[in-house]
């Protein structure tokens, strides 16, 4: 996931419609118990599980595209051309090959990830402004809960990306788990973690700073406006995803292990390490090779993303809008 961080989330300003009978924004800022947690685990378990959902078929392109040495069937020219032959070639399904994986993956990781990220931005800004809203707290809050976020998600990812390369072997999920435990041993599921995590702490500085940019100049009042975030976050996926690229390459390599590539080059074994990864794409394809897939990362991310924000959004101001008016209780007739 990519995901980023909540700059909008410390002190929910949402837009409540104001009367008499409905609650303000500051009512909202006075009862950060009611939401840290709970509203924050459930509004991102299901951001996650859309964000990596609706645009998966395009992320399996991205899969293949990255390939270093790819096979002539799987050579595709662009994000379209490569989908159309996936489907008229391998069916209709083959594009959401390990869907089901990422699916598992993506909800606890994502609800672990708002979880840690509202706790530890909440107490750093206490002490670093006071309660306000700091720059630094929340990059260091996103810091730590891409760790955790990574930790989950990185044995889905590699078998997710296993599942997506061209004449992949396996039935199913279970089958590449016990086939990669049998084979490479658990630590399969954790060769590309700290490349992951080069990729993802970067993009999460990049991504939170450009959605706090774009929300300054479309939603200066920090209001619930679903608009703002889908094209501040649309913009921020697309921004970190192109920066970031040849990261993914890198931990593309690394997941997949791909015999072709790495038998060109005279690599046995498995290779690990975020160094020789670099050194292994830059000798198979120099630096054109880390940007392979550039486009359909960005085709991915940017809906990927402003889906993911507005629906984070979205659960954030409906789930604690419920729970403020089930603990005011009933209109009075």
């Amino acid at each position: 996931m990519e995901l980023s961080s909540d700059p909008v989330g410390a002190s929910l300003e949402m837009s409540q419609v104001k009367s008499n009978d409905e609650p303000s924004d500051s009512d909202y800022e006075s009862l950060p118990p009611h939401v840290s947690v709970a509203t924050h685990m459930t509004a991102g378990a299901v951001a996650g599980v859309l964000e990596h959902t609706v645009m998966y078929p395009v992320d399996s392109v991205k899969t293949r595209m990255q390939s270093l040495q790819p096979e002539p069937n799987a050579q595709y020219r662009s994000v379209y051309q490569a989908l159309k032959r996936i489907i008229q070639t391998e069916g209709m399904l083959r594009p959401l090959r390990g869907l089901n994986i990422t699916m598992i993956g993506a909800g606890p990781a994502h609800a672990l990830y708002f979880a840690c990220y509202e706790r530890v931005k909440r107490s750093l800004s206490d002490v670093i402004q006071s309660g306000g809203n700091s720059h630094l707290a929340n990059g260091v809050a996103g810091s730590v809960a891409t760790v955790l976020h990574d930790a989950i998600m990185n044995p889905a990812e590699v078998v997710k990306q296993r599942m997506q390369m061209y004449n992949s072997p396996y039935r199913g999920i279970w089958d590449c788990l016990q086939t990669l435990t049998r084979n490479e041993g658990l630590g399969a599921f954790y060769r590309s973690y700290s490349t992951q995590l080069t990729m993802n702490i970067p993009f999460q500085a990049v991504h939170f700073i450009t959605y706090e940019l774009m929300q300054e100049q479309l939603n200066p009042h920090r209001l619930y406006h679903p608009g703002s975030h889908i094209a501040s976050g649309a913009a921020a996926g697309a921004l970190s995803a192109a920066i970031t690229t040849p990261l993914d390459v890198c931990k593309t390599l690394l997941n997949t292990q791909e015999n072709v590539a790495l038998s060109s080059v005279n690599v046995s074994g498995h290779l690990s390490g975020m160094a020789n990864a670099f050194r292994t794409v830059y000798r198979l394809g120099g630096m054109a090779a880390f940007f392979k897939g550039a486009q359909a990362r960005v085709i991915y991310q940017m809906p990927s993303t402003a889906i993911a924000w507005s629906v984070y959004e979205f659960f954030k101001y409906f789930l604690t809008k419920q729970r403020h008016e089930r603990e005011a209780g009933p209109r009075p007739r």
